[in-house]
């Protein structure tokens, strides 16, 4: 299995070359050159298996240079039971009418990102060994909340490996920054940028596309890779737990064997779904796919009209994870749906950043919206999901969540579809406590201090507060650092211990 670039098929590395780089250097994105077909009898067998062995299964066949060993002793590492509360790495809870939730925080930060931000950081070392890179990793990160903490964490202290962390200023909630600011770790470093993150996403970007300050850091012995979903390494552990869901409801009873499923993802860079669209490809029984936006409704916009418009007003929401507008692997969808077509691909992405926006049309959007139905809502609607849920299912979640079963609930009722549908529950609710209680009890929230609503929050609902969330109220402060868009290069270089 070899990886070409979304913006040049000519481009032809290995599974360890595209996680060791993260991003291709002409800007396109590493995607496989085929995907392995996975049969009804293969799926079924993996019912019996616990998650760690689904996913051995499940990525093998795109980690070709890595040996079986090599998997699992990732696997094994990344998924140990002692990492995730009760020892399902991403459990289905099962609501009534057809509907279920596909918990994926109960990682050691308390969100979906663990899934994958737990296996890359086992990935990247092997990969730099097997390139013969003879360099550490400079890892860069732009996170609009929980990808930050989570990479964070799971770089912690993995050997050959320095990671640097953007966030934007004021853009992510209060016990994400807390997270972040709070991390332990002699190779980790975490900077706030004023401004929204799109502008860190397209800073990060930009330096990775930088030959200059790529000489500087090479010379400091460092290559640049990354953590975010552009690294196929991220992207491919999410694959799996869309096989691992159809396996459990299957072994429930909830479905029968073969039935199809729809999935609703709550969605702002695109990765999470995408991850869902790959699992169809390989064979899950997948009927329709359900983009959950929130009032930063670009991928909405496009899925239904195949225009993508960067230009609008940037609303900052309860659901910062979701305050996205340039959505990445969206680049990935396009190239799949063109059959391979990387000249027209580049094209779109440079009409993205030279105007801000491009248009598909013809079979490419048709076949879009022939398996994607997208819908979005605002903090209103999301808050009153929250309530809704609680109060008729008594089931407690985040507002990204909460986005996703309303565009479910939305959609269920426009189209008449009975088909079992999973919704994907990102975070947890205490992560979002200030916003989940007001939804609960509105006007009767705290003010100012987070704790004292995670406190009420337990109380009001007698939901347990996770254990990463508690310890985090007594950790100190270790980062405090704010840069300009225009002073990330220099935050990178004194990361590499280059003079700036």
């Amino acid at each position: 299995m070899n990886y070409q670039s979304t913006r040049n098929r000519r481009v032809n590395v290995s599974a360890a070359q595209a996680i060791a780089q993260g991003i291709c250097t002409d800007g396109g994105l590493f995607v496989p050159d085929s995907f392995p077909a996975v049969s009804q009898a293969q799926i079924s067998k993996m019912e019996k298996l616990g998650y760690r062995e689904r996913a051995a299964r499940i990525m093998a066949p795109y980690l070709t240079d890595f040996s079986a060993d090599e998997i699992t002793g990732c696997v094994t590492a990344a998924y140990a039971e002692d990492k995730f509360s009760g020892g399902n790495p991403a459990p289905v809870v099962s609501l009534k009418n057809g509907v279920s939730f596909l918990e994926l925080w109960h990682g050691p930060t308390c969100a979906f990102k663990d899934m994958a931000l737990q296996i890359l950081p086992r990935f990247l070392p092997l990969s730099l060994q097997k390139i013969h890179a003879g360099k550490d990793a400079l890892i860069l990160v732009a996170t609009s909340g929980d990808t930050g903490k989570a990479a964070l964490e799971g770089f912690r202290g993995v050997t050959g490996t320095r990671i640097l962390v953007f966030y934007p200023q004021n853009g992510v909630s209060a016990l994400q920054e807390r997270q972040m600011r709070t991390q332990e770790g002699a190779n980790v470093s975490v900077v706030a940028v004023r401004g929204n993150f799109d502008d860190a996403q397209t800073g990060v970007k930009s330096i990775f596309g930088d030959e200059h300050i790529r000489r500087q850091v090479a010379d400091a012995g460092l290559m640049f890779s990354s953590a975010n979903s552009i690294n196929w390494g991220r992207l491919l552990p999410q694959i799996v737990y869309y096989f691992s869901a159809w396996c459990d409801l299957v072994a429930s009873g909830k479905i029968k064997p073969g039935e199809k499923v729809n999935f609703c993802v709550p969605t702002g860079n695109f990765g999470d779904i995408l991850a869902a669209y790959y699992a169809r490809k390989m064979g899950l029984p997948v009927h329709r796919l359900i983009c959950a936006s929130n009032a930063n409704d670009v991928l909405t916009e496009f899925l239904t009209t195949g225009v993508y418009d960067r230009n609008r007003t940037f609303y900052p929401t309860i659901s910062p994870s979701m305050d996205i507008l340039v959505s990445s692997n969206l680049e990935r969808l396009l190239f799949d749906m063109t059959g391979g077509d990387d000249r027209k691909v580049s094209g779109w992405m440079a009409q993205l950043r030279a105007s801000g926006t491009y248009r598909v049309g013809g079979e490419v959007l048709r076949r879009i919206r022939e398996l994607f139905y997208a819908g979005s809502c605002g903090d209103a609607a999301t808050k009153a999901e929250i309530r809704r849920l609680y109060d008729s299912e008594h089931y407690l979640c985040d507002p990204h969540t909460a986005v996703a079963a309303h565009v479910c609930r939305k959609y269920r009722e426009e189209t008449g579809d009975t088909t079992h549908t999973v919704v994907v529950s990102t975070a947890s609710p205490y992560k979002f406590a200030p916003d989940v209680l007001g939804a609960l009890t509105p006007g009767e929230e705290p003010e100012g201090d987070p704790f004292e609503s995670v406190r009420r929050l337990s109380a009001v609902t007698g939901a347990p507060v996770p254990s990463p969330i508690a310890a985090l109220e007594a950790k100190p402060i270790r980062f405090s650092e704010v840069c300009g868009k225009d002073q990330m290069k220099g935050a990178v270089l004194e990361a590499a211990g280059r003079k700036v």
